[in-house]
């Protein structure tokens, strides 16, 4: 136990120093904003171009975990905008924003730096594979979704030009292909290239810990909070208990592999889930509501699925 904590409270204490240092005016509030986009357009590109050139393709795409973590994103997803329109009576958009909350996991912020020091480099190929299509894929599947129950609904040919736009823009999408092209190709990076793509990534972690921690200084727990505690639960215990059951107990994959997919699916509900609601201006409370209580909480729950995954 005192091993897991070892991983878990330094990760979590440059998140507290962050969100001390913009909460207390050492730290200007303006430049959190700066610092996560270094981290998403930037310095996590360079780590994923990094890790794509130079991995192992026979290990790295393990459909046996990347399915699993999507099918239990969609669950939560599915079931947690159900929950919210059925049991919190919200109208349908605002269910979809909350089961988007319950569904988006913070997969750069807190899942790289908590994953790596758990399991060290050797994990994080799987990790990277998961991620590549996180974002593009949730969040287009999220618009599907919000298009389909809204009654403002736009056209889908504008929906699916947005979602298109989405994806050939995110800086993260482009480092993965980027890597993966040069892998396929063979291609060797000369020094300074290698010692700035290798300086770039360096900096994701304490960067990325400390600006989420800044951030969520905007966030506060509204009335909503019945509700987004609701969200979490999906998000801290039911995604990764619907992965760990398919993944090991379905599919079989060995825990030593397993474990990834599975602490990844454990991570808090990532920002992007503020920004979603923001943008169709539906469940913004339960957003923000969502991303404070998981965060918080997930101190505990990703310690508890530590010490189930094993060391």
């Amino acid at each position: 136990m005192f091993a897991i904590f070892n991983v878990v409270i330094p990760v979590f204490a440059i998140v507290a120093l962050g969100y001390a240092a913009v909460r207390y005016k050492l730290y200007p509030t303006e430049g959190v904003k700066g610092l996560v986009s270094f981290v998403n357009n930037f310095a996590t590109p360079c780590l994923l171009f990094e890790a794509m050139l130079t991995a192992d393709f026979s290990t790295t795409f393990n459909l046996g975990i990347i399915i699993p973590f999507y099918i239990g994103a969609l669950t939560s997803l599915t079931v947690g905008t159900l929950i919210a329109i059925k049991l919190f009576k919200n109208r349908p958009g605002e269910g979809v924003a909350s089961g988007f909350a319950a569904m988006f996991t913070n997969t750069v912020l807190i899942g790289i730096p908590i994953i790596q020091r758990a399991y060290g480099p050797e994990a994080m190929p799987v990790v990277y594979s998961i991620i590549a299509f996180h974002a593009p894929c949730l969040i287009t599947i999220g618009m599907l979704a919000m298009e389909l129950v809204r009654r403002d609904a736009a056209p889908w040919h504008k929906v699916m030009a947005v979602a298109g736009m989405r994806i050939v823009q995110n800086p993260l999408l482009w480092g993965v292909g980027l890597g993966l092209v040069g892998n396929l190709l063979n291609v060797e990076l000369p020094e300074p290239a290698t010692a700035f793509v290798t300086m770039m990534s360096q900096a994701v972690l304490p960067a990325a810990l400390f600006g989420l921690g800044g951030a969520l200084n905007e966030y506060r727990i509204s009335e909503s909070w019945l509700q987004a505690t609701a969200m979490a639960a999906f998000k801290l215990v039911i995604h990764p208990l619907i992965a760990y059951v398919l993944i090991v107990h379905v599919l079989h994959v060995p825990l030593e592999m397993a474990r990834y997919g599975v602490l990844l699916a454990a991570m808090p509900t990532g920002i992007n889930a503020y920004i979603f609601a923001t943008y169709y201006n539906r469940g913004v409370s339960v957003a923000n509501s969502t991303i404070l209580i998981t965060t918080g909480l997930s101190i505990l729950t990703v310690s508890a699925w530590l010490w189930i995954l094993g060391p």
